[in-house]
């Protein structure tokens, strides 16, 4: 069977052959160079089995281990399978899903299960886009792949062995608990169902049509047998808390397949979709499959040397295309937590699985240069959450609303579509949509706009809340300046202002402030205490927070008292002790570097805050530091949950040399490029070619920068420009050029700057 090892050894010498003898990026094969092990270790949380880009199914192992670092079912520190589950959740920090669970088996299983794991080893392990396979130390052959709502499943089984498939309904780990299941055999091919189970989402319905390529002599419904023949005339179904079936098949078929197609709305739209898979063709499946990646990794193509680079790139362009998942049937019918049957308009889908409080940050502005296909229906089911619940989502899991993490960060989202005009929005309904969450009665937001900050014996969360607040209040001011709504963008441009309330000038720390307008003590800016309730800041410490304003960082800087002591006080981020104090500290505060904690969102953007101030070496330097550091290609190749394609998004922005640091401002900073050449391909035909001159890990330094051969003095490139396309060169060098990008005048945008 397959050795992983050996797959990236044979994948690095295929590439240096193919440079050796002049081959082009754009003439590889571009899906070799991703491993989806990547982030099955550590603590990043991804999952390696088979799923299409934002496929409603995704087909994967699952290890039957409860815990943290299980959120999706699968950790490569394992070596047991208890099944193969259909809906798998990427990179988060809570575990849900995991529905719809399969397992082959060598015999029927009588009375209770038991323990039904089975053991593997990596060595007989195989995962790439679209595809799993697996040989378990039990001799059963395992291979995996899909189409959007379909997994399709292919078994052999060894000698001596009665095959049986087992589908369990009770499978849970961590947060999901099913509530009540259903199973009904059709015929005796063919079973559908459903699955409502309660978690993280307090509401969740998924419904199945499972056909097999063989008949099968038996189906054990939870303890009773049917026999094929007497299908029609025995009891063909069960409904319970946790229904379990058997199919058993003849001992002489030793080879299997599998489709297990999903709806969210019924078991019809389920059958229906059975469809999208009409034969038993494994082979040309997986292919489709790998062609639809390909497609997807063509959009941005890396030319590099560095085979590690390479792999470490294209995984993390991978992970950016697994969430939001699909939610809707192909006609675009879907059943929403309420219970409800609605249908999207035209061409759209839904979708769900919105990780906004990390996304919004660099993953959703890299949709509008990545998805122009598929971004209007991503945008619009935000939209189509609103029309159902009267607000934006904060975190959509199967359309139900965990309110998990703080901020309003659909806002964001919406006006960066907004305002860089992505087509098939209605404006005015996502700018009403934006006003709901901005006066809803919930989420502290009364207090918050009654204080112009929140008070933490309010709220609690007082330092964080103000902080991603008064952000998404900034996005809502420019949409209203866009739209001529004068009086909203000088009300939003106030609130946007919130920050200032918490500054303490005597620590140099936003804090967290009580509503008799004194700070909130005992401080101490190491202390994360992982605490919904007390905690000052969230999922962190005042280190990690207090430079969260990435809309006004020269208006920080005035704070500080100049933009050299914000400069100095970024360098101590980095520079000082990454001790944490707390008896209850977040594990999502990792891949440390200082109190810089990679591993979690809200420091993505402070490496690139010294471009705002005139300091883009320093910059350069960091980013620089950040990629070597914190991505690496083997199983804990991410520094933290990967977080629904965020952590990748940061790579693949910094990487190529650009990243959105005020990510609804349509600008992106310069950084420190690290391949050679990264092109995206954008959806009007054009592509932006990014070229790095003098290129090597000791030149990070960009010492001059052309745009389509003319000298380009400023820091950062718009959204309309990257849009035309053309060739931006970084000049690097090995010392830093503080001369580049000096001047004001070439500095990113920030709210302080009245005349911009």
């Amino acid at each position: 069977m397959f050795n992983r090892n050996k797959k990236i050894s044979l994948i690095a010498c295929s590439a240096l052959l193919s440079l050796s003898i002049g081959a082009s990026a754009q003439e590889k094969k571009l899906i070799d160079y991703v491993d989806p092990f990547i982030g099955t270790g550590g603590h990043g949380h991804t999952f390696p089995g088979a799923t299409v880009p934002f496929g409603m199914v995704q087909l994967s192992p699952d290890n039957g281990t409860a815990g943290w670092d299980w959120c999706s079912g699968y950790h490569y520190s394992d070596n047991h399978i208890v099944g193969f589950s259909h809906t798998h959740l990427s990179g988060t920090g809570i575990g849900d899903w995991l529905d719809i669970s399969v397992m082959p088996m060598l015999q029927p299983v009588q009375g209770e299960p038991g323990d039904l794991r089975a053991t593997f080893s990596h060595d007989h392990e195989q995962a790439s886009p679209g595809y799993y396979r697996v040989q378990l130390d039990n001799q059963i052959g395992v291979e995996l792949t899909a189409t959007e709502r379909v997994g399709l499943h292919r078994y052999q089984f060894p000698a001596r062995s009665i095959p049986v498939i087992r589908l369990d309904l009770a499978f849970n780990l961590n947060w999901d608990a099913p509530t009540e299941t259903y199973v009904k055999v059709l015929d005796d091919s063919t079973l559908i169902g459903y699955r409502y189970s309660t978690g993280w989402a307090q509401v969740q319905r998924v419904y199945f049509a499972l056909r097999t390529s063989v008949s099968f002599k038996e189906a054990i419904l939870s303890g009773y047998g049917i026999q094929s023949a007497q299908i029609k005339a025995a009891k063909t179904e069960e409904k319970g808390k946790g229904v379990s079936s058997q199919l058993v098949f003849n001992e002489q078929q030793k080879n299997v397949a599998l489709k297990v197609a999903l709806s969210m709305t019924d078991e019809q739209h389920a059958l229906q979709a059975l469809q999208e898979i009409p034969d038993w063709d494994f082979d040309r499946v997986k292919r489709e499959a790998e062609d639809k990646w390909e497609r997807e990794l063509q959009k941005v193509q890396l030319s590099s040397t560095d085979s590690k680079l390479n792999r470490v790139f294209y995984t993390a362009l991978y992970h950016t295309c697994i969430a939001p998942t699909l939610f809707s049937d192909a006609d675009g019918t879907y059943k929403n937590a309420k219970g409800e049957v609605h249908k999207m308009v035209g061409n759209n889908q839904r979708y769900t699985a919105y990780s906004l409080w990390d996304t919004f940050r660099a993953l959703n502005p890299l949709f509008t240069l990545t998805q122009p296909e598929k971004y209007t229906a991503i945008v619009n089911s935000l939209l189509a959450f609103y029309d159902e619940n009267g607000l934006l989502p904060v975190w959509d899991l199967s359309t139900w609303e965990t309110n998990t993490m703080t901020g309003y960060h659909a806002i964001p989202v919406l006006a960066d579509a907004i305002l860089k005009k992505i087509p098939g929005i209605d404006v005015e309904k996502a700018y009403q949509a934006m006003l709901a969450s901005a006066y809803q009665k919930g989420r502290g937001v009364p207090y918050y706009i009654q204080y112009g900050y929140m008070p933490q014996d309010k709220m609690g969360h007082s330092a964080s809340v103000t902080l991603e607040y008064g952000y998404d209040d900034w996005c809502i001011a420019q949409v209203a300046k866009q739209l001529g709504k004068t009086a909203d963008y000088e009300t939003f441009s106030k609130r946007a202002q919130a920050y200032q309330h918490i500054f303490d000038a005597q620590t140099g720390f936003m804090r967290a402030k009580n509503s008799d307008g004194r700070f909130a003590t005992p401080f101490d800016p190491y202390l994360s205490e992982h605490d919904e309730v007390k905690a000052q800041y969230v999922e962190g410490n005042a280190w990690q927070h207090s430079f969260f304003v990435p809309h006004d960082v020269r208006g920080l800087a005035k704070l500080y008292g100049s933009h050299t002591k914000l400069s100095e006080k970024l360098d101590s981020l980095f520079a000082v002790s990454s001790h944490l104090t707390g008896g209850n500290t977040s594990p999502d505060v990792s891949g440390m570097i200082g109190q810089y904690a990679h591993g979690n969102e809200p420091s993505h953007h402070i490496a690139y805050m010294y471009d705002f101030i005139g300091e883009p070496w320093k910059t350069q330097q960091r980013v620089r530091q950040i990629v070597d550091s914190m991505y690496h290609d083997q199983p804990d190749g991410y520094a933290g949950n990967e977080d629904c394609g965020q952590m990748s998004a940061w790579a693949v922005w910094s990487i190529a040399g650009l990243y959105p640091a005020n990510p609804a401002s349509g600008e992106y900073v310069i950084g420190s490029p690290v391949a050679d050449e990264v092109v995206f391909k954008l959806g009007n035909g054009k592509a932006l070619r990014c070229k790095t001159v003098n290129n090597s890990k000791e030149n990070i330094y960009v010492q001059e920068v052309k745009f389509n051969g003319k000298k380009y003095d400023k820091t950062y490139f718009k959204h309309t420009d990257i849009l035309k396309g053309g060739e931006i060169e970084f000049i690097m060098g090995n010392k830093p050029n503080k001369k580049w990008g000096k001047k004001k005048e070439s500095w990113p945008q920030s709210a302080i700057d009245t005349e911009r």
